[in-house]
């Protein structure tokens, strides 16, 4: 592709298309490249309560996604579905190879996203969005009064845990050790927690229902001891979270632009990273909150930011 764009945004989770958006409101030539279906993880999300100006009659990932690319497009974001294998950052012209084809932009902003570590369980693919999931922010609502089993034992972990404890009636937090991770004084709340309880040397082995998730397999690391679990049948299903870790789809930019040791972008708040005309917006950034909202707000900020830089004013 000979075309030299203003900006190039790689994802089309809700950071790249709100940047997509906002840079073609702003008359900038924009292609959005994308290797999978739009929406990222988000995508696979059943059921959303919590955007702003969503359809409060009920939303969900895919419906949320669809109409934020009929947005981008509507403002002429191009779109091109590819895998980017290798790319040169350091000119004022950035170069972005596939093996099909090479893009150039005088700007690039890095919105590939981040996933979380699945559980490794048998079926785990199977009920994503459906009993299973990695965000207890999204989808602790789904869950009041309800059972919810948590996977891990970090900060993280115990700190969704406990989270989730506002909505479920019961929680347990299911570890392969005998004992957590978690800073003591994350474990000193958790522990006085009366609706917190714990299986200790266990891994989810498997997981099963129907439509949605009604069972488990637990293993003891120890003993191999398999116990079954099942839903209340007054609920029909219960919860099972996975908060074993994320990871940044930002090994291609490794060594390019600033990292911390997980691999997450580093950004000043308007979205620039270490390298000049490259900015990061969304999961793969370092941030406090990933949710829908913010990576909309930061692929909204880069784009603007580019639009500034463009038009020779601040």
């Amino acid at each position: 592709m000979d075309k030299i764009f203003d900006v190039i945004i790689l994802g089309a989770g809700p950071a790249g298309l709100a940047a997509g958006l906002y840079a073609g409101r702003s008359r900038l030539s924009v292609l959005i490249i994308e290797k999978g279906q739009d929406g990222g993880q988000i995508a696979i999300t059943d059921e959303i309560e919590n955007y702003p100006g969503q359809i409060v009659e009920g939303e969900s990932g895919p419906s949320l996604i669809a109409r934020m690319t009929q947005q981008a497009e509507k403002f002429g974001a191009e779109r091109v579905s590819d895998t980017i294998k290798k790319v040169d950052l350091s000119g004022e012209v950035k170069v972005l190879k596939s093996e099909q084809d090479v893009y150039r932009a005088k700007n690039v902003i890095i919105a590939s996203g981040a996933n979380a570590s699945p559980i490794g369980c048998v079926g785990e693919e199977e009920f994503r969005g459906k009993g299973v999931s990695y965000c207890a922010t999204c989808d602790a609502n789904f869950f009041t009064d309800m059972e919810v089993y948590v996977v891990g034992g970090g900060d993280s972990a115990v700190e969704e845990a406990m989270y989730l404890t506002k909505f479920a009636r019961k929680v347990t937090v299911i570890h392969r050790r005998n004992e957590l991770r978690a800073a003591k004084s994350i474990q000193e709340r958790a522990f006085q927690n009366p609706k917190l309880f714990f299986m200790w040397d266990s891994v989810v082995q498997e997981v099963y229902g129907e439509d949605i998730l009604s069972g488990m397999i637990v293993r003891n690391v120890k003993t191999g001891e398999l116990t079954k679990v099942e839903a209340d049948p007054e609920d029909g299903m219960f919860g099972l979270f996975g908060f074993v870790g994320t990871k940044p789809n930002s090994a291609m930019f490794a060594g390019i632009v600033d990292m911390d040791e997980r691999g997450y972008i580093r950004t000043d708040e308007d979205m620039h990273t270490s390298v000049p005309g490259v900015y990061a917006a969304g999961d793969i950034r370092i941030k406090s909150l990933r949710q829908v909202v913010t990576a909309a707000a930061d692929g909204a900020i880069a784009a603007v930011q580019i639009e500034r830089s463009l038009s020779d004013y601040v």
